[in-house]
């Protein structure tokens, strides 16, 4: 299986770098066995039955990319330098592990000034990686890295403009709670409040989970053997409550319908050892490819991936190969928005 077999040519112009709005107008490609739709997301309840429950990923994205200042003393005076760091996870000991441009630049134990309230220190850096103190903590941290940090756009949309305050609005999920991810469940983010309503209206169960997406979704594969390809690890939790209800829905015959590939690998994740979905807290690496046998998903409502990305494997493993290179052909005929803030599929095998 190789790398080759997942990729596609992208015009340009089809990358989002702004949602629809309202949420619920973006569209909706439905993929169903071999047939394929064109719909809008506000007509999901058309393609739901009661009984049906969609898995939410209830993580919270963090405005996890900051812009400060380096000062240091010399013989030559004060000089600075402007850093730039990304927050990847927090660790342990209290430390942030971050990327920082330019690295070279910052030494162990000197310290980056963000603003009046925001501090760090560089602790250690190895393999490109930073570790950071910061110099407060817990609510204060909190407070402080709303007032001053900008969301963590992709680098697809990264590289087309500058994130602003819109996107602390527009790059969070309605149901977002538990803070802690670096990157958004991008399913998720079409969905509005009277979208929620209609869907539990119509006797569609909401389960939520929570797995903290992390800046390794947007890694390459640098392997031409993907089923050698190392996924990153990202830390989840499937409570008691929301393993009970899955199981309750798998009982009575509904389907389970995780809305993003961050939840199904986590189902996916918590059905591993006995077949179905038990509780489960822990860090995942699982990587799903073609050949992977599903325990928990029935479908998957996902936006439109990158190629080559460990994404379109998934998805290809769930719809096979074959199928999903004629989706795409048609979302890219139909001139759909891809990547983070394009549009949406509904993929029922």
């Amino acid at each position: 299986m190789q790398l080759s077999d997942f990729d596609f040519d992208l015009p340009d112009e089809l990358i989002a770098t702004r949602p629809a709005w309202p949420r619920s107008s973006a569209r909706l490609l439905v993929a169903e066995g071999d047939r394929i739709t064109d719909a809008v997301v506000r007509d999901l309840t058309d393609w739901l039955r009661p009984g049906d429950r969609l898995i939410l990923n209830d993580t919270r994205v963090i405005p996890a990319r900051l812009f400060g200042t380096r000062r240091r003393a010399g013989a030559q005076g004060v000089s600075e330098a402007r850093i730039e760091v990304t927050l990847l996870e927090p660790q342990p000991d209290g430390t942030w592990s971050a990327l920082c441009k330019p690295l070279k630049k910052l030494h162990e134990g000197e310290t980056v000034m963000f603003s009046n309230d925001l501090s760090a220190v560089l602790e250690s850096k190895s393999d490109g990686q930073a570790r950071l103190r910061f110099s407060c903590e817990g609510a204060d941290f909190d407070a402080a890295l709303d007032a001053v940090g900008a969301m963590p756009l992709p680098p697809y949309i990264a590289g087309k403009r500058a994130a602003d305050r819109q996107d602390h609005e527009d790059y969070q999920t309605v149901w977002a709670e538990k803070r802690g991810a670096v990157a958004a469940p991008t399913a998720s983010l079409h969905f509005d409040a009277d979208l929620l309503d209609r869907i539990e209206k119509m006797g569609v169960g909401l389960t939520r989970v929570t797995l903290h997406v992390g800046a390794g979704t947007f890694l390459p594969v640098k392997v031409d053997d993907v089923t050698t390809h190392k996924m990153h690890g990202e830390w989840g939790e499937v409570s008691d409550s929301a393993a009970a209800e899955i199981a309750a829905t798998r009982a009575a015959g509904g389907r389970v319908i995780p809305v993003g590939t961050t939840a199904l690998r986590l189902i996916e994740t918590a059905a591993r050892d006995t077949g179905v979905v038990q509780p489960w807290r822990g860090v995942t690496d699982i990587f799903i490819y073609p050949g992977f046998e599903f325990r928990a998903t029935d479908a998957l409502m996902t936006n439109f991936h990158l190629p080559k990305s460990t994404l379109m494997m998934l998805v290809s493993a769930l719809m096979g190969r074959e199928r999903v290179a004629r989706i795409y052909d048609h979302a890219i005929a139909e001139r759909y928005r891809f990547f983070s803030y394009g549009d949406a599929s509904l993929l029922i095998p």
